[in-house]
């Protein structure tokens, strides 16, 4: 039976205001209370109260004492009907008249037999007037069909109606403004009764979530699973059809919600059909609690014509059906050994619902001597509740639970009928704390119990009695600080975990989760390591039954270095390894070969490439182009990364022979540094190929931070080969880099495949000032001033080759002139702002202020210097 909604009741009055009679009130919610009949079934020498009987047997005795008031001022009349199909109306005798008034009936109660071939039950309690009896008897036997199918259906609907309000009553249990009690135990009651709540619920508010799912009388509580309550479906179709059709659509004859509106529409059926001026029909559904049928009715009671029959559904007739227990997770491991324990089971939500189930038992056949331990239905906690456990407290307004403790408490037995043997008791003797002899670690139980009279075996269930052993972790991969990490643990039994906590200062920063892996015996740890130092981890396994809880130790790291490339190229002696945090790397393997860092020290951080050289005498990997290897990248830590290497193509190589560097003509400045390349002037110079030098490859020049870049080929003619192995290059800078570019130069071959050789250092590329004139006046001691252009490319002046007291020109210098130390002997010296660590002598004309007294008459007005000029170099 799927899931019943709590929008039936309003589907119900969709219903009842289509009958022909419109007694019914607008109200259609089963709210009032009827009145109460106590009853109980023998069966073989043993009585049950109703409450425990999901069946009744041909054979049976039943005990019927109706519970009026004493001031009852209304005569009622029992009429209980025994019914043996559709097409078979009951004989006579099959019907049994009982005065509720009468004083033996009031005081002793009435028993009455199932008779041979009976199929259904059905009870009817009408006011006493002149024929009403024989009335109601011939409606019965006129039209059996109906009333076998109200009888089915009543009771039918009695079961849904009961789960759910077993749902509403125990989700009173829970704080309205814990969400996620709201939520788990939403959880465990639908899936012990089988219902589905409204998942709209949880999509509000907090404080307005335990209302949705605690309101009774709309359609809120429950949907049919297609989007829509049965409330709506019913309100919003062809009413003048509805009554015909309901009983052959998919909805309502043969889906999920057939026996409760079943019921219903022939209860309509039964309003509209045999209403008479005397009698109309109203439904009555049966809450038993112990020997007493408590009912519910939608409407009140008439006492003018036409006068209200009550209709009550008793058990079917039929042979018993075992409740279809199941295991909620056939994985799931239950630990016995926990304060509470409760096994995790579905399938059956009359166990849960009603009292039919009693007496049950977890029979544990692995242990020596057997064990037996008493369980209890509670779909509040999700499964069958060991009775040793702390019972869980009721509410007194929870009627189901009250039902359900029922077959446990003693109580008056009726009169014993003739020839009965004295009731059994009803209820297990009070069960001691069991104490489970220790076993294996994993063992099995099997569920029995009774189903009313009759014995039951359930569902075989996976158990464990002892704490797992042998803690160790299960997992390879490392524990990352600064990260949420999962790491396996494994025991020979996981089930009776209580915590997994990280102990010591580690501990106090981490986030700490656990849960049963997929894998048997195995767990999986989440653990969220935040600020802490990398180093040694003490994970706390507590279990139940356990003192002590065992110890795991494990190892945890900074983030690693992330590798992205190696390159390795036939023939070399050293690979580029490339990623992020590479300080961290301690060397690399590949074969037989071992690489190592090229600096010493941790290295820079953030740098984004390394390179690593095999030790000195130490052989290359014997490898070609396109070969494969796997790379170990071992860390500082211990750690082995792998690296996929596949063999780039020999690199390119070249060595310089020569170079001239052309000086510029006609300035005084005398460049010390023969490596100079002013920036206005060609470089000239010859490499030597270690192989044959394609016509297709290139000379690549750049400066330090490669930001310049210039390609020579002998296509452009930069490149000129003298023979296959000797290479003429001619570079210009001032062309290929503009005035701005100055700095080290370097240069490097460039295979047609795309392959760079090393870098060669090639010139240091400096700009030149235009030195003038220069001014000074007979007194050495007063400064002269040197006229020029571009003047900003001077980084000092001084009269001395040690610059004992230099002239310094500023950043962002911009004037014609700038005030120097007289020259010595004529000869004065400048730093290059290039090339600062440069010394270069000038050689200058000095200019005599003629404003200025001379001194010596023969003293000429122009200094003159021979040696002026600078002869081109050539260098090997």
């Amino acid at each position: 039976m799927a899931s019943l909604s709590r929008g039936l009741h309003c589907a119900f009055l969709v219903l009842v205001t289509l009958s022909a009679t419109g007694a019914f009130a607008d109200n259609a919610r089963f709210d009032l209370t009827g009145p109460k009949v106590e009853v109980r079934v023998t069966r073989g020498g043993k009585t049950l109260p109703i409450a425990a009987v999901p069946n009744l047997q041909v054979g049976d005795k039943l005990w019927l004492h109706p519970d009026l008031p004493p001031t009852q001022s209304v005569h009622y009349l029992l009429i209980v009907a025994f019914l043996r199909g559709t097409t078979n109306p009951p004989p006579d005798d099959w019907f049994t008249r009982i005065e509720t008034w009468n004083k033996k009936v009031r005081e002793e109660g009435v028993f009455i037999t199932v008779p041979a071939e009976a199929q259904q039950a059905i009870a009817f309690l009408a006011p006493e007037t002149g024929g009403d009896y024989s009335t109601l008897r011939s409606a019965v036997k006129g039209r059996p069909g109906i009333f076998v199918r109200a009888s089915q259906d009543l009771a039918e609907a009695g079961f849904e109606q009961g789960r759910i309000e077993r749902y509403v009553a125990a989700m009173k249990q829970v704080p309205p403004s814990d969400a996620k009690a709201l939520q788990d135990h939403s959880a465990l009651l639908a899936r012990t009764l089988n219902l589905k709540p409204n998942a709209d619920c949880f999509k509000q508010p907090v404080d307005l979530q335990y209302t949705c799912l605690t309101q009774s009388g709309n359609q809120t509580l429950l949907d049919d699973g297609h989007g829509q309550t049965l409330a709506a479906a019913l309100a919003n179709g062809p009413g003048s059809d509805l009554i015909n059709q309901a009983s052959y659509t998919q909805a309502f004859g043969a889906g999920v919600y057939s026996a409760y509106v079943g019921a219903i529409v022939d209860l309509v059926r039964l309003t509209s059909s045999l209403h008479t001026a005397q009698y109309q029909y109203i439904p009555a559904i049966a809450f038993p609690e112990e020997a007493d049928l408590k009912l519910r009715l939608n409407t009140p009671p008439s006492f003018h014509n036409p006068k209200s029959v009550i209709v009550i559904g008793l058990p079917a007739i039929q042979a018993a059906v075992p409740p279809p227990l199941r295991p909620a997770d056939p994985k799931f491991v239950t630990c016995l050994i926990k304060p509470s324990v409760v096994l995790p089971v579905e399938g059956a939500p009359l166990v849960f619902a009603t009292s039919f189930a009693h007496d049950m038992v977890l029979h544990i056949k692995d242990t020596d001597p057997k064990t037996d331990l008493s369980l209890t239905p509670d779909a509040f906690q999700g499964g069958l509740v060991i009775a040793s456990a702390p019972a869980r407290k009721t509410l007194p307004d929870d009627p189901v639970s009250t039902a359900a403790a029922a077959v446990n408490t003693p109580s008056v037995p009726p009169p014993a009928a003739p020839g009965d043997k004295p009731a059994a008791p009803t209820g297990p003797p009070p069960t001691p704390i069991p104490v489970v002899p220790p076993g294996s670690v994993e063992i099995t139980g099997t569920i029995s119990g009774f189903w009313g009279f009759d014995p039951f075996t359930g569902p075989t269930l996976r158990l464990q009695n002892t704490p797992g052993k042998d803690w160790k972790i299960a997992t390879t991969d490392n524990l990352i600080m600064g990260r949420e990490n999962h790491l396996g643990l494994q025991s020979n039994g996981t089930a009776c975990i209580d915590a997994i906590t990280l102990d010591g200062a580690v501990g106090k920063d981490a986030e700490t989760k656990w849960k049963q892996a997929d894998k048997p015996d195995h767990v999986d740890v989440t653990l969220t390591l935040k600020s802490a130092d990398p180093g040694a981890l003490h994970l706390s396994v507590k279990q139940f039954g356990e003192a002590k809880p065992d110890m795991v130790s494990a190892e945890s790291f900074s983030e690693p270095a992330k590798l992205t490339d190696l390159q390795l190229h036939a023939g070399d002696n050293f690979v580029v390894l490339t990623g992020v945090s590479l300080n961290q790397v301690k060397q690399v393997a590949i074969e037989s070969a071992t690489f190592l860092p090229a600096t010493d020290g941790s290295g820079d951080a953030s740098s984004v490439s390394l390179q690593l050289n095999l030790p000195a005498g130490a052989a290359a990997p014997k490898a070609k182009a396109n070969d494969k290897f796997t790379a170990n990248v071992t860390l500082k830590d211990g750690r082995v990364l792998t690296l996929p290497v596949t063999v780039s193509p020999e690199r390119p190589t070249v060595t310089l022979l020569n170079k001239n560097i052309a000086q510029p003509a006609k300035s005084a400045i005398q460049l010390a540094n023969q490596n100079d390349l002013p920036v206005d002037e060609e470089i000239t110079f010859s490499l030597k190929s270690a192989s044959n030098f394609p016509r297709t490859g290139q000379i690549e020049i750049a400066n330090a931070d490669e930001s310049l870049h210039a390609a020579l080929t002998v296509a452009a003619g930069t490149l000129v080969l003298q023979n296959p192995h000797t290479i003429l290059a001619t570079f210009d800078p001032l062309k290929s880099f503009g005035t701005s570019a100055f700095g080290p130069l370097r240069l490097r071959p460039v295979s047609p495949e795309g392959v760079n050789g090393d870098w060669l250092p090639l010139a240091t590329l400096v700009r030149v000032p235009v030195l003038k004139e220069l001014h000074c006046v007979s007194d050495v001691s007063k400064p002269c001033t040197l006229a020029g252009a571009n003047l900003y490319l001077l980084d000092s002046i001084s009269n001395d080759p040690t610059f004992t007291n230099p002239a310094a020109i500023p950043e962002g210098f911009v004037g014609s002139t700038v005030p120097m130390p007289h020259p010595v002997n004529g000869i004065f010296y400048i730093k290059l702002r290039d090339d600062p660590d440069s010394i270069d002598p000038v050689t200058l004309p000095i200019l005599l202020d003629k404003s200025t007294p001379t001194g010596d008459s023969t003293q000429s007005s122009i200094v003159s210097n021979s040696h002026l000029h600078r002869t081109s170099t050539s260098v090997r």
